[in-house]
């Protein structure tokens, strides 16, 4: 590839469309070390606002329905995350 192509336009363009408040839970999850305690997890990030099909939530306001004291690996964590918030569309403004 040569200098040339790196300047050409984008192969897909990004829309213009409306903003969506919060981070991505993959996002969250990323910046945190597995396994980890429930507490440190709220410590951590807990202040964080997240996506969700409901519109952004607090992290730690999410973190308060669910029973476990430890997440063993991420995927444990965004499940138990998901069976509170749900999947689905998240809405823009």
């Amino acid at each position: 590839m040569s200098d040339e192509d790196s300047d050409a336009e984008p192969a897909v363009e990004l829309g213009a469309g409306p903003d969506v408040e919060g981070a991505p839970l993959s996002r969250v999850t990323a910046r945190l070390t597995w396994g980890i305690k429930h507490s440190t997890v709220v410590d951590r990030e807990g202040d964080t606002i997240v996506r969700t099909p409901d519109g952004p939530m607090q992290l730690a306001a999410i973190l308060e329905e669910i029973e476990a004291t430890y997440f063993p690996d991420r995927h444990t964590f965004e499940a138990a995350v998901r069976d509170v918030i749900g999947t689905g569309p998240v809405p823009t403004e």
